[in-house]
């Protein structure tokens, strides 16, 4: 019996499911509402569905991967667990005083992000180490064990222990477990010294607090998730994909669940670097959009970019630094605009504007008619002709154009147009709101946007991605196969990966390298073990030294490639070289990026980090299609408004089913399939590659 493995991604709006049988290249999706009271049940009833619809055997299912934003909604709703933090005395106000930095200096009525933990919540304890992790003041047990009996009796049921210093020494961390363990068993605990091992006090206790609020919530969901999987036969070994783009087993995303918080958008970038290799595009711009938000990814030599750190619940939807600040390995998203459910509407000024407040699935949008009261981005699409009322996630929805228009027709009399003008408004509003924040993403990376090609993924990607990409001025844009349920795809194309860091200072030109063997040893052996559990189905693996370094005064650090270990030698000409190689990767780094570096200034690391992977043993390779120069017949024309004519236009649609390789033709144009439309408008041409990609070329904007 040829074996199935299924991806399972929960979004805002849709949970989108996955099948891929690797002996055939076979691929098999489906899309349904999430069900926000109780996500598990919108998941167990979309995978009997997939299976019934494709005949899939239960038993013939080897492998589950799942990416989940239900964490992250936790985080920004303050859904999670009533939590408790124990810290060092004299420091329970650090995840209140923060940085003291304002994210917007001229509002004097700045709300920053409140505490996980609130005031009345937070207790210390005496005991304390030293920036080396030396013992300077013994721990006090009984007091802290006194302090959390004052939790437990004020209703905490997870408490975050972050300790000054702990990333230097877990000492007293451990200490406290295991005595608030045998004192408190039912208290779900989390260190820093395991969750957030990195200086910067304020950055460490936001993460560590982020950890234990939705702990309890991820350990429900996940262990009743694996419980309902196995009833209809599926496996319990389910497989979590982790913020850095690599796959984790599920006991591993129990203990750190805050390293999910944004699994979806990292699966849609790897399924994003998946389908443009296939073409030979190597440097790109993954533009993933779903029915909340959109995202997008900086893609160079094939690889995204990463970052070790983001924002968390903002306050202002695209404010950096109003939000909590959560130190972890994670692929390099921004946020870049609007989702299908954000909801459009006249502002304080009398101006159109989109978002930040949606529709999600519940209600939904008008054209539901689950009882949404508003237009949205999606309702838009419907009015101006780009989506089939009928064949709306494969036809499984029925849309109501009327209600979209009527949703339009009043908002278009509140700022005195009409409601295609209106509707053509919100689209437009959509697009530029995306393409200027890309352009800023990544100009600020010192690249040229208009050199990268546009990959669109995400139930809206490809209904948006022609004008964003005219706006930014990228004339290529890749839409996969099935780019609806990309994300769901990129988790049965992942390598597992597993993230490891400490804080040390190192000075590559003086000190004892031998210490920095050690230390990077040591977090080998830490990376190593998560690796070694999925040997049957990943390998080989290979680990990448990574360290964040500075210039000795510098206050901000840089992330750079280090040559690989182990940093042995037999004399000092060796020695003398593994300097200057561990000296010379920051120092190149850093002149890339800055233009010139300062002259005599000596390196220093100040984190090192451990990056291990394993790609899939068995790689999917989807099965070919035959090609084909004939052009089929669109199945109907619909009348759609493109902006370029300034009207409707009867318009041929086709079905992606009936394309093969070697289609081409000039827009306008759609291409419908179940997770998505295609648009093509009339200045680009659209082809289809051997590998069943889209591929639209398009003429920019001057």
């Amino acid at each position: 019996m040829s074996k199935w493995s299924v991806g399972i991604d929960i979004g805002g709006t849709f949970t989108d499911l996955v099948a891929l049988q690797h002996a055939t290249g076979t691929q098999r999706s489906f899309k349904v509402l999430t069900t926000h009271g109780d996500p598990s049940m919108g998941v167990i009833e979309g995978i009997q569905q997939l299976m019934r619809n494709h005949g899939i055997p239960a038993d013939s299912v080897e492998l589950v991967v799942h990416a989940t934003t239900l964490f992250t909604n936790a985080l920004i709703e303050r859904r999670g667990a009533c939590t408790g933090l124990l810290t060092t005395q004299g420091f329970a106000d650090i995840a209140e005083m923060g940085n003291e930095r304002k994210y917007d200096l001229y509002d004097l009525q700045i709300e920053r992000a409140q505490p996980l933990a609130p005031r009345h919540l937070r207790a210390e304890v005496a005991g304390r180490l030293n920036a080396q992790g030396q013992e300077i003041e013994p721990l006090d047990i009984p007091q802290a064990l006194a302090a959390v009996d004052t939790l437990v009796d004020a209703g905490v049921e997870s408490l975050a222990i972050c300790l000054l210093h702990a990333y230097a020494s877990p000492q007293h961390e451990l200490a406290l477990q295991a005595a608030i363990q045998a004192r408190h068993p039912q208290l779900t605990l989390t260190l820093s010294s395991q969750t957030a091992p990195v200086i910067r006090e304020y950055e460490r206790t936001t993460t560590t607090l982020a950890n234990a609020y939705i702990k309890p919530m991820a350990r429900a969901y996940l262990d009743k998730l694996a419980d309902e999987l196995a009833t209809i036969g599926l496996p319990r070994g389910v497989l979590m994909m982790l913020s850095n783009g690599g796959l984790a087993r599920i006991d591993d995303a129990r203990e750190l669940p805050i390293a999910l918080l944004e699994s979806g958008p990292a699966a849609g970038a790897v399924s994003a670097v998946h389908h443009s290799l296939l073409e030979s595009h190597r440097d790109l711009l993954a533009f993933d959009m779903g029915g909340t938000t959109a995202k997008l990814c900086l893609v160079t030599q094939g690889q995204p970019s990463i970052s070790f750190g983001f924002e968390a619940a903002r306050r202002q939807r695209f404010a950096e630094g109003s939000g909590l600040p959560i130190h972890i390995t994670t692929v390099d998203l921004i946020e870049i605009g609007a989702g299908g459910g954000s909801i459009a509407h006249q502002d304080a000024l009398g101006l159109l504007k989109v978002g930040p407040r949606s529709a999600g699935s519940e209600p939904g949008p008008m054209c539901y008619g689950l009882g949404g009261d508003a237009p949205t981005v999606t309702d838009a699409n419907l009015l101006l002709g780009y989506l089939n009322p009928d064949f709306f996630a494969g036809g499984t929805l029925a849309m109501d154009r009327q209600q979209s228009a009527a949703g339009f027709a009043a908002l278009g009399q509140q700022l005195q147009h009409s409601a295609v003008a209106t509707a053509w408004g919100v689209h437009d509003i959509v697009a530029e709101n995306m393409a200027a924040a890309a352009r800023v993403h990544v100009s600020e990376r010192g690249q040229d946007p208009r050199k990268f090609v546009l990959v669109a993924t995400g139930g809206g990607g490809p209904l948006h991605a022609y004008y964003v990409a005219r706006k930014i001025g990228i004339s290529t844009i890749i839409a996969p196969p099935e780019a609806g349920v990309a994300s769901a795809f990129g988790l049965l194309v992942a390598t597992a990966r597993s993230d490891r860091s400490r804080t040390i200072s190192f000075k590559p030109a003086t000190d004892d390298l031998r210490e920095l063997e050690t230390q990077f040893t040591a977090l080998e052996t830490q990376a190593l073990p998560p690796l070694h559990a999925l040997e049957q189905g990943f390998g080989p693996i290979q680990l990448q030294r990574r360290a964040d370094g500075r210039f000795v005064g510098q206050g901000f650090n840089l992330t750079v490639d280090l040559p690989s270990g182990p940093y042995h030698f037999a004399d000092s000409a060796g020695e003398a070289a593994w300097r200057a190689q561990l000296d010379q990767a920051f120092r190149s780094e850093y002149q890339r990026k800055f233009g010139r570096v300062p002259p005599d200034v000596p390196v220093e690391l100040v984190n090192l980090r451990i990056t291990g992977e394993a790609p899939p043993v068995e790689p999917f390779h989807a099965a070919p299609l035959p090609a084909s120069h004939s052009t089929p017949e669109p199945v109907a024309h619909r009348e759609v408004y493109f902006h370029e004519v300034r009207d409707y236009v009867s318009t041929p649609i086709f079905r992606r089913a009936q394309l093969r390789p070697g289609f081409a033709m000039a827009g306008p144009l759609l291409v419908e399939e179940p997770s998505t439309t295609v648009v093509v408008g009339p200045l680009g041409r659209i082809a289809m590659t051997a590998h069943a990609n889209l591929v639209i070329t398009v003429e920019t904007a001057q």
